[in-house]
């Protein structure tokens, strides 16, 4: 597979070097775009999203936020891999997450609006990012799981946020909680399960992918 983008790195808040995904944009270009990685880091299906979002004329960064603890992580789905992904995240504290987010969003501010979006782990990261990072024009969350421990916290820019109503991993109370505490944030709630948006995990939902990523991009769009 020929890829768009290339490894790059940057220098995060903290000093800390962290490797980004880097995917320039095809065609005009409409913004810039950090997309946060699963919990299994950047993977090629990461890579793949930030590929696509490049075709729709994104410049396209995907840090790699375990580069602190283990340079180049990036397993599959397996239970052994899953165990070792959440030791990795518990490890991991999301002042991190957002210092990396800012990281990227300084590199790509000065050449127009600047976007993010995350699934899983990257969608609460997502979430955090709208509520705590400067410069950015607007957020796109999937099944960010632990937004629910961060309820209190308030988006500086518009944010939509999209689940799985057979969600495991997400009762459907904590999204409830989610809409009372924030009722000016769309929440999409999709015939599916976690991880619908990837082809690579069994809850793969093709239409409900297909349907998130129109509404991701018209948010997008509509704040270019």
């Amino acid at each position: 597979m020929i890829r768009k983008g290339q490894t790059i790195e940057l220098t995060s808040g903290d000093g800390a070097v962290i490797d980004c995904y880097h995917a320039q944009p095809s065609g005009e270009r409409k913004g810039g775009l950090v997309l946060i990685m699963e919990i299994f880091g950047v993977t090629d299906h990461i890579k793949d999203m930030c590929d696509r979002f490049a075709d729709e004329g994104y410049e396209v960064l995907a840090p790699a936020l375990y580069d602190r603890q283990q340079k180049g992580f990036e397993v599959g789905y397996s239970p052994d891999d899953i165990e070792l992904s959440l030791k990795l995240r518990a490890d991991n504290p999301y002042e991190n997450t957002i210092l990396d987010a800012q990281m990227c969003i300084d590199f790509l501010k000065d050449k127009g609006p600047v976007f993010i979006t995350g699934y899983c782990y990257g969608g609460t990261v997502a979430w955090l990012a709208a509520c705590r990072c400067a410069g950015l024009a607007a957020a796109a969350g999937y099944y960010g799981g632990a937004i629910k421990d961060f309820i209190d916290e308030t988006p500086h820019c518009p944010v939509i946020l999209h689940f799985g109503e057979h969600d495991k991993s997400i009762p459907m109370d904590d999204v409830q909680r989610i809409k009372q505490a924030h009722p000016d944030v769309p929440i999409y709630i999709y015939d599916a399960g976690h991880g619908f948006n990837s082809d690579r995990r069994a809850d793969y939902n093709e239409e409900a992918a297909s349907l998130g990523r129109t509404r991701s991009l018209a948010l997008f769009e509509a704040h270019t």
